[in-house]
């Protein structure tokens, strides 16, 4: 992308334009957007470091956060996309990428607060990927981490559950040297929070079917059909309902009724959707095609 055309884009819608890849789960877009992020802030960076060469006035850009967050912020979603689509090898460059930010000029205080930030999501990633890739060998590690850093534990959990799924272990005794902190995660209320709520609802109903242990994975997963619908996120909405599908035969009659009432309560939202569009145009001039 030509020099001139990134000077004009804006960081911060940048950031925004990620953080909807990320939750459409686009994980091609993600790199691509993290990629334009990228060049975008060592386009800004040049220009500062020219002109502070030559001694003339920096440009005043209206920025949400210091410099550095936006490089680190390309790196960290770039590496998300990567570790996604299996690319481990990838994802740990972006990681080691955004460990280590200091190497940024004038970052001032503010900056210096944001590099230490993106370090310690790199040592919580950095164990995150190793599970992921089948490092196994340090879960203990990692769950020492997450009861020192307990504001961690959601996402560790969810990423520990996601490993041994995918590696075939046993977690039980880990999940409930744990079972203080999860059950507070039903007190979040924050978007990010609720979204991290859903799968590890929807990866620990999976990980309990495996386990043989019906029951729990219908509960978790009625959670997660609920989690999904309230967020109104219809990916994940449709995988908790076909995992609940799968495990009908086990259902009791009011987990089955709460299921329809959940999809009635869907099919109500749409249908309520047109006289409501038709109520708020049918006399507007402005849309009158003649």
């Amino acid at each position: 992308m030509r020099p001139s055309i990134l000077k004009s884009l804006k960081p911060d819608v940048i950031v925004e334009m990620l953080e909807m890849a990320f939750r459409l789960e686009n994980w091609d877009k993600m790199i691509e957007t993290a990629d334009i992020l990228y060049d975008c802030v060592q386009c800004i960076y040049q220009e500062r470091q020219y002109r502070k060469a030559k001694e003339l006035p920096l440009l005043l850009l209206e920025l949400e956060r210091p410099l550095v967050y936006y490089y680190g912020f390309s790196h960290l979603m770039r590496g998300m996309a990567h570790q996604e689509r299996g690319q481990y090898v990838e994802s740990r460059a972006c990681i080691d990428k955004y460990a280590e930010l200091g190497w940024l000029e004038d970052l001032g205080e503010e900056g210096l607060e944001v590099v230490e930030e993106f370090r310690f999501v790199a040592q919580a990633n950095g164990y995150a990927l190793d599970l992921i890739s089948g490092r196994v060998g340090v879960l203990d590690a990692y769950a020492e981490f997450l009861r020192e850093n307990p504001e961690e534990v959601l996402l560790g959990l969810d990423t520990i559950v996601r490993a041994a799924l995918r590696h075939g272990r046993d977690v039980d005794d880990l999940i409930a040297a744990f079972a203080e902190q999860t059950a507070e995660f039903g007190m979040y209320e924050d978007e990010g929070n609720l979204v991290h709520y859903y799968h590890y609802s929807y990866h620990m109903a999976l990980y309990q079917k495996r386990a043989g242990r019906q029951g729990e994975a219908l509960e978790l997963v009625l959670r997660a059909l609920r989690l999904a619908h309230q967020s109104g996120h219809d990916g994940h909405f449709k995988r908790s309902l076909a995992l609940f599908e799968s495990l009908r035969e086990w259902a009791a009659g009011e987990q089955v009724r709460e299921v329809q009432e959940i999809l009635r309560g869907g099919l109500e939202e749409v249908s309520d959707s047109f006289p409501r569009m038709l109520d708020d145009n049918v006399y507007d001039s402005h849309s009158i095609q003649h």
